[in-house]
């Protein structure tokens, strides 16, 4: 049964084409994701296809009698409670209780922040009796075992889906089609988000290798021109002109190519950057939220902070940055440190300011400076002098991280990062972090972010209690793993959560554990082209085997290339169980 049909839709912003004759059709079962750059008309689309708008051509066709729940990017509540918003007694109940909004059923919905509002109308929609479920990043605003939580109850629905995230991990588990919109063309990949990849780099490397027959074409054939008889000039001019024009006007680029420049002259930071001894805080006029905490941060650290909603991560965060004076203990920042935050709410952009001017806010005019920067960041020269208030949600919050990253901060606190930027400016984020020469503390739900993004995690469990895991976001979800069981196994006390207070002193000559782990990062990325190199020779030595002058040179080539994996192997593992010292 087909539940929405959209036929060649075209919609555009003020100054700004978004896609154009674009088709997608959703039927039952049918569990489509949509993709695209921030700005590229991915929740237009939605609004369009769920009748919020009309399109400027094609058609929508709905299915009759289907029934459509909805989560827009700005949802509106009915006047009432949390409780009434929601409506379907025990079920709502429990949908609000799984999203973290248990104890808030009573509540005057006037009352709510932006985050709880957007998860009292994501429970909405989750109850709703509908064919299809249209979600728009449901995913913002909900701690890990929210998200694992919804990721089961989508993958359990048994009508249609539409889904626009950011989400690697919910993208991969529950879509089974993906649409991409790329400069207002329509790509649709069949499988998950492993297939829109695979399609997308296929794509592209099919537009290069064109590309590059095609300059190849022009380039021989304006050689041979320019390298015929002055006689032969004349009635060779219009070829010449079609050869320039070749070479001119080849087939786009791909959206986003090549090695992004996202580093700016980061200033030195010195050995001590920032320590917490027995600090309780929270915020002004409320309980303090987290209590007795001693972390030491040092200057290449990669810290992640996980937790449930409200247990204090952004309190943490606040109290590290210096927004929140500590109501006990003290923080400790180094003389050089720069901080650089960027919150959940960015920073505040008159709507009415061009893109560039933002960028200097009213200090002079922009210099050469500010347009390279902002063009790394994929604003092109049409959207620097465009007003901010033609920017999407996406499009204003990478500003405010450029606007954060052009302070030069040498410590980035980074407070839910991945919400409403797209994949790509993820990707490259995260790329960025890797090779960052300061220190990162990050508070995230993103898992895949968390991922390849921090070494440790500090545990806020929601009683106030704060602890230090080392070995990042999966050596958390194992410890967690293991609680559930021994919690199964034995009714009662919580798991203890590890100690924040400081290891046992290791010798004054001893290298830190922030030192030991870009150590061991180092030695990975020093490994890989080995490895490869490796796979290489092993392919070489097989297809040479009865060359045996070849098979003696690639031989000793293979020897020399195992040798130095297994030293840098074995250094990996030093550093690997120094580190397991510290703890």
């Amino acid at each position: 049964m087909i539940l929405v049909d959209g036929d060649k839709l075209t919609m555009s912003r003020p100054g700004r084409p978004l896609f154009s004759n674009l088709s997608v059709t959703i039927a039952s079962g049918d569990r489509l994701g949509i993709v695209g750059l921030n700005g590229c008309g991915k929740s237009t689309l939605v609004r369009v296809l769920i009748g919020e708008a009309e399109p400027e051509e094609g058609v929508v066709r709905r299915g009759r009698g289907v029934r459509l729940a909805t989560l827009t990017q700005n949802p509106r509540l009915t006047p009432g409670t949390v409780r009434d918003a929601v409506g379907q007694g025990w079920e709502g109940e429990a949908v609000l209780d799984r999203l973290g909004m248990g104890d808030r059923l009573d509540a005057d919905v006037s009352t709510l922040s932006g985050g709880e509002e957007k998860r009292v109308a994501l429970a909405r929609t989750l109850v709703a009796e509908a064919d299809l479920l249209v979600l728009d990043e449901p995913t913002n605003h909900l701690d890990i075992d929210g998200i694992a939580w919804l990721e089961d109850r989508l993958a359990g629905f048994p009508g249609g889906l539409l889904l626009v995230t950011h989400d690697r991990h919910l993208l991969d588990a529950v879509t089974t089609r993906v649409l991409e919109i790329d400069r207002g063309n329509g790509y649709i990949h069949e499988g998950g988000y492993d297939a829109y990849l695979e399609g997308r780099a296929a794509r592209e490397e099919a537009a290069g290798v064109a590309e590059a027959v095609r300059a190849n074409l022009a380039r021989r054939e304006l050689a041979w021109l320019r390298r015929g008889a002055p006689a032969r000039t004349r009635k060779s001019k219009s070829r010449i002109a079609r050869a320039n024009a070749l070479l001119a006007d080849g087939p786009q680029a791909a959206a986003r190519s090549g090695e992004l420049n996202l580093h700016v002259d980061t200033p030195r930071l010195g050995d001590q950057v920032v320590e917490l001894k027995g600090v309780t805080a929270g915020r002004p006029g409320k309980p303090a939220i987290v209590t007795n905490v001693k972390l030491s941060i040092g200057p290449e650290e990669r810290l992640g902070i996980v937790g449930v909603n409200g247990s204090g991560k952004s309190t943490l965060l606040d109290t590290i940055a210096g927004r929140i004076e500590p109501a006990e203990g003290t923080v400790v920042r180094g003389p050089t440190v720069q901080l650089g935050y960027y919150d959940q709410t960015g920073r505040e952009l008159d709507p009415k300011q061009r893109v560039r001017d933002a960028m200097v806010d009213g200090d002079g005019d922009p210099d050469w400076r500010v347009g390279k920067l902002l063009e790394s960041f994929w604003f092109d020269s049409d959207t620097q002098f465009a007003p901010i208030e033609l920017l999407s949600g996406g499009e204003r919050r990478r500003l405010q991280l450029v606007m954060t990253l052009a302070d030069k901060p040498n410590v980035l606190l980074l407070d839910e990062p991945t919400n409403d930027l797209d994949l790509d400016t993820l990707r490259v984020l995260e790329d960025f972090l890797e090779d960052f020469p300061g220190a990162v503390i990050v508070v995230s739900h993103d898992r895949a972010f968390l991922e390849r993004t921090v070494d440790d995690v500090v545990v806020l469990d929601g009683s106030g209690r704060v602890g230090r895991i080392p070995g990042g976001y999966a050596a958390w979800e194992d410890e967690r793993r293991a609680a559930r069981g021994r919690k199964r196994s034995s009714a009662g006390a919580k798991p203890a959560l590890p100690a924040t207070s400081a290891p046992a002193e290791p010798a004054a000559d001893a290298p830190s554990a922030s030192t030991l782990r870009f150590r061991m990062k180092d030695l990975e990325k020093a490994m890989r082209p080995l490895q490869k190199r490796r796979d290489v020779l092993v392919a070489e030595l097989d297809a040479k085997r009865d060359d045996h002058a070849a098979l003696v040179e690639l031989g000793a080539e293979f020897d020399r290339v195992g040798a130095e994996l297994d030293r840098l192997e074995e250094e990996w593992l030093e550093a690997g169980a120094a580190l397991e010292d510290r703890f």
